[in-house]
């Protein structure tokens, strides 16, 4: 079987909500691309969010609304970060 250290945690999910993991060797194959691709995109996203929620909430009265879509945003933006951040935990020397 297959040790923790020789796993990746994936940054998406399998359909009934459990995480996914892939057992290479090879950093470079196509789901390997293709995962680092995606925690890039993950990234990029959260830095995004976080520059608008920024904005918004140095506006002297930002709307409601919109503050709830942004608070809704940060919540899934900090998820993904925090499934990349485990991920790449778990394959440090």
């Amino acid at each position: 079987m297959t040790s923790r250290d020789e796993l990746r945690l994936l940054p998406w999910s399998s359909p009934d909500g459990k995480p996914c993991f892939l057992s290479t060797d090879d950093d470079t194959s196509r789901l390997s691309r293709l995962a680092d691709a995606l925690e890039t995109t993950y990234l990029d996203q959260a830095a995004e969010v976080l520059d608008h929620a920024t904005e918004l909430l140095s506006l002297p009265e930002p709307d409601p609304v919109t503050l709830r879509a942004a608070s809704a945003n940060l919540t899934e933006a900090l998820s993904h970060v925090l499934r990349v951040a485990e991920s790449r935990g778990w394959r440090l020397p």
